[in-house]
């Protein structure tokens, strides 16, 4: 079935509803191995990013030439070819970058969120509407290894991009691969908080409009003071 929402819906929709490292936990293994430093962050996000919108616009514009039975290999071989080319790129432009993260460049063709999206939209959907989802879900990607990478490499060397920031190294904890799960672990938890908060205030707004709309002309304040918030104090 074919989306219903907006192009900036589909974007905010990959950033934050279902950010692939944050709220869907998936492709975990670059963001945990990959995130050290900025700059190996970034490189695999923009070819994560890259992957998933070429990719996605490439199987919504052969969906109908696809048969369902061959779908999933149809996939992995378009991924393939995407991923192909982006290596090369990177190979070619960036070889000092690429020499640290070209294995999981490689392994961009396993990844399960770019499988996903093809799957659950591209394959559903128009041309635009899944430029769009594939732009979202990857930059939401490409934004989550940017914010661990620079956490780590901050509180673990103490540098950004490179700069040296503090001047010592805080915390050699977080340059740890095990450090990669605490950051993720954090931000999911801080996120679900935020989340939580928003969803109690917005019930709670709802739940005083229609305790305004519901009062009597000649009731008092007190009478509805006793009334049970269903969202809690």
């Amino acid at each position: 079935m074919a989306t219903k929402k907006t192009n900036l819906e589909l974007v905010l929709n990959g950033l934050l509803a279902e950010n692939p490292i944050f709220r869907l936990a998936l492709s975990m293994c670059p963001a945990v191995a990959m995130t050290t430093t900025i700059k190996n962050g970034l490189l695999l996000g923009v070819a994560v990013f890259f992957v998933q919108v070429a990719s996605s616009c490439t199987i919504s514009v052969a969906k109908n030439l696809i048969h369902p039975r061959i779908r999933i290999p149809t996939y992995a071989l378009v991924i393939g070819t995407w991923v192909t080319v982006i290596d090369l790129l990177l190979a070619a432009y960036f070889p000092a970058a690429y020499s640290q993260v070209g294995i999981f460049v490689k392994l961009i063709v396993a990844f399960a969120i770019i499988t996903m999206r093809l799957e659950m939209f591209a394959c559903k959907n128009t041309l635009q509407t899944s430029f769009w989802d594939g732009f979202g879900m990857g930059m939401g990607f490409l934004v989550g290894m940017v914010v661990i990478s620079a956490i780590r490499e901050l509180l673990g060397s103490g540098t950004l991009l490179g700069y040296d920031i503090l001047g010592f190294k805080p915390l050699l904890f977080f340059v740890l691969p095990i450090a990669g799960f605490f950051v993720v672990g954090l931000i999911m938890g801080f996120l679900n908080y935020i989340e939580t908060v928003y969803t109690q205030k917005k019930l709670r707004l709802i739940f005083d409009e229609r305790q305004k709309t519901n009062l009597p002309s000649g009731s008092t304040g007190a009478s509805s003071s006793t009334t049970v918030d269903p969202v809690g104090s």
